[in-house]
């Protein structure tokens, strides 16, 4: 279960006194009657996923590992971000499994575009599109080059290399797998992208990287029950929540998302658009953005220690390290560095994080939220992507904002297609 601290918050509000409001989104969220409601599938998706089809996803993984080099996902936003960031937090950075994973479809660069079919045309290749529509415009783009590309290298043998993630009965990449004759997984009709993560959307990435998806589904269940109760003294995810909207009441209009790992970059950005498209609207909303410390205490360090008090930050901890080392003696000591000699890096780490919380609070007058899960297992991701699901729908309904639509996304589109030409 993940823990959650907000001694270093400087709450000027007691927590506990929202329970009733707390109390009535929880019961609008079980009945299924707050806004959104018919986006609410993630709620229960642990017990209620179709077992065959998580079935079928294990056996295509172990057939695309067999035949590829390079598994390309193609998809933007919630058809990438979440997968990415399980596979970088659970694997590490470099980690040395076949096949590797390569994203595109995220971008109009060309110059990414270019490299990445350079990259791949002497490999083997398999290719996940993901679009619940099959009319997002970077995803197309994407996948007509990729098509084509696997067309010329394996002919006939394509369609049994690309794997198609969308609507289970309409739009136009349905209609092309169809046609094709791709093997085609199912985007929930009641679960919106930026939560689909723990469906074959992101299920299909993480399986091929080696990664036990029965672990991420188990912390997931477990985190039903764990972060299921209205009782803020039992839900970790309400009392976050709650939190959040406490801060900015006191005029914290912006959280920093703050972690220690590296291999936890992408969770920030996965956690980016789950906070920001779900409740930056209306007029309303926290802006999110994030810092790698201690690598960026190099660079935003002295706007959060030292600049106009605009943000709070909220800290994930992470308890065991996937992997840690030992500091070595040098005899010479020409760096004056055997202070530290036979210590662990991630004892240093975890100092560093240590007096960062101490300069930022109490130097610094910055509110901090501290998050700590155990590990970065996939149990671990399962676990934290119901927490921070739950957190988020409730504080965003605590707005009085609908969390799972983005009117706003829809109005870069419209100027773009006008200005491309579309008809």
């Amino acid at each position: 279960m993940i823990q959650l601290d907000l001694q270093h918050a400087h709450l000027k509000e007691d927590v506990k006194a929202y329970q009733e409001q707390v109390h009535q989104i929880d019961e609008s969220l079980r009945m299924k009657t707050c806004k959104g409601n018919d986006f609410i599938g993630w709620m229960t998706w642990a017990n209620d996923y179709d077992k065959e089809e998580f079935a079928r996803i294990k056996t295509c993984a172990q057939k695309i590992q067999n035949d590829s080099d390079v598994f390309v996902i193609c998809g933007i936003g919630g058809s990438y971000l979440g997968a990415r960031a399980a596979i970088e937090m659970i694997n590490g950075l470099y980690a040395q499994k076949k096949p590797e994973i390569i994203f595109m479809g995220n971008t109009f660069s060309s110059s990414y575009i270019a490299q990445v079919m350079d990259y791949i045309k002497d490999k083997e290749v398999s290719v996940n599109v993901i679009s619940k529509s099959g009319t997002t415009t970077e995803t197309s783009i994407a996948f007509r080059i990729l098509k084509q590309f696997m067309e010329g290298k394996y002919g006939e043998d394509a369609k049994h290399r690309i794997y198609a993630t969308t609507d289970k009965a309409r739009g136009t990449l349905k209609a092309l797998a169809d046609k094709e004759g791709y093997e085609t997984f199912v985007i929930p009709d009641d679960i919106g992208g930026r939560f689909s993560v723990i469906t074959p959307v992101g299920l299909l990435p993480i399986a091929v990287a080696g990664i036990d998806i029965d672990e991420i589904m188990k912390g997931l269940h477990d985190g039903m029950g764990e972060y299921g109760d209205a009782d803020l003294d039992k839900n970790p995810a309400y009392r976050y929540a709650v939190a959040r909207r406490i801060l900015q009441n006191e005029g914290y209009d912006v959280e920093l998302f703050v972690n220690y790992e590296m291999q936890m970059q992408m969770i920030a950005e996965w956690w980016k658009q789950l906070f920001g498209e779900s409740e930056g609207k209306d007029g309303k909303g926290i802006l999110p953005d994030s810092v790698c410390n201690s690598t960026d205490l190099h660079s935003l360090g002295q706007f959060v220690q030292d600049g106009k008090k605009v943000l709070f930050e909220t800290n994930l901890y992470v308890e065991k390290p996937m992997i840690d080392l030992t500091f070595p003696s040098d005899d010479e000591n020409l760096d004056n560095m055997n202070y530290l000699a036979g210590k662990s890096i991630d004892w240093v780490n975890k100092m560093a994080a240590k007096g960062t919380l101490q300069a930022h609070e109490e130097t610094g007058g910055v509110p901090n939220i501290i998050i700590t899960m155990p590990d970065m297992s996939a149990y671990s991701f399962g676990n934290m992507c119901m927490f921070y699901f739950k957190a988020i729908a409730m504080t965003t309904l605590m707005n009085d904002s609908n969390p799972f639509n983005q009117p706003g996304v829809e109005v870069y589109k419209k100027n773009m297609f006008k200005l491309l030409g579309k008809e």
